[in-house]
């Protein structure tokens, strides 16, 4: 597969809302394949395409041994609150406090085009909130209490 180069905070990408995937083929699982990889090769928990320059509704996740790939996803409940530092691979660099939802329900499509439902909470609630920000052209600096610089 292939590992991409990550966009970074000033491009105009990062700040539009990502397009609606209409339907899954062999270039979106690519997508989804090169995006775990370009994830993983830079050390990060999650990826939004966005971070690779593609303008799709398509988000990667891993915590743990959980991987996560996600189409279209959208978040259709939270609960709680939790408060972590944050940083982002389309930030270097940079990391601050954020507010987040402490449990998501999300839903969105696999790589065989179903529907699934994730129940999450902790690092990845957080990580699948901060990924699906990314569709929306939304950055952790947007939302966060308090920012440091490494």
């Amino acid at each position: 597969m292939a590992v991409y180069q990550i966009v970074e905070i000033g491009a105009d990408i990062l700040r539009e809302k990502a397009k609606e995937v209409k339907e899954i083929n062999p270039s979106i699982t690519k997508l989804l394949d090169n995006m775990v990889d370009t994830m993983i090769a830079a050390d990060g928990v999650g990826l939004a395409a966005p971070q690779i320059g593609v303008s799709k509704r398509v988000v990667v996740v891993k915590v743990g041994d959980v991987l996560l790939e996600l189409v279209n996803p959208v978040i259709l409940e939270k609960e709680g609150e939790s408060v972590a530092e944050e940083g982002c691979l389309s930030v270097p660099n940079m990391t601050g406090d954020v507010v987040r939802a402490a449990k998501v329900h999300v839903q969105g499509l696999n790589r065989e085009g179903k529907m699934v439902d994730i129940h999450a909470d902790r690092l990845m609630a957080r990580a699948l909130q901060h990924e699906i920000d990314h569709l929306e052209g939304i950055l952790f600096v947007d939302l966060a209490k308090k920012t440091y610089r490494k």
